[in-house]
């Protein structure tokens, strides 16, 4: 992905990215394949091309109403998920199978958001 070369701009495209769990669920791998699932690890699923979910002008572009709404919770297109062992979060419509940070399991998350 081309970053502006705006740190605070770019964060959502800093590794591990924002778009990195969906593209696991949804593909197998991130979208700079650094991550893949254990189904691609294991060769039991094809690592394919992977659209770029970032959206255009990236999420500096967002109106400030809408940024509003994101911090407080109000609006939120996802549900936010959180990690009950090591308390890592993450915003998308189910847990991830596996805790990237501490590999538990999706049982052991709850909604947070």
């Amino acid at each position: 992905r081309l970053a502006s070369g705006v740190r605070e701009e770019d964060l959502d495209i800093v590794c591990p990215c924002d778009y990195r769990d969906p593209d696991l669920g949804d593909y197998g791998a991130c979208y700079c394949a650094l991550y893949v699932s254990e189904e691609v690890l294991n060769g039991t699923r094809e690592r394919g091309s992977i659209p770029d979910r970032r959206p255009p002008g990236g999420p500096g572009a967002a109106p400030a109403a809408e940024k509003a709404a994101v911090r407080t919770g109000e609006g939120l297109a996802y549900p936010v998920w959180r990690c009950r062992v090591c308390g890592y979060l993450c915003a998308r419509e189910e847990p991830p199978g596996v805790c990237p940070i501490c590999k538990a399991k999706k049982d052991r998350f709850e909604r947070f958001l």
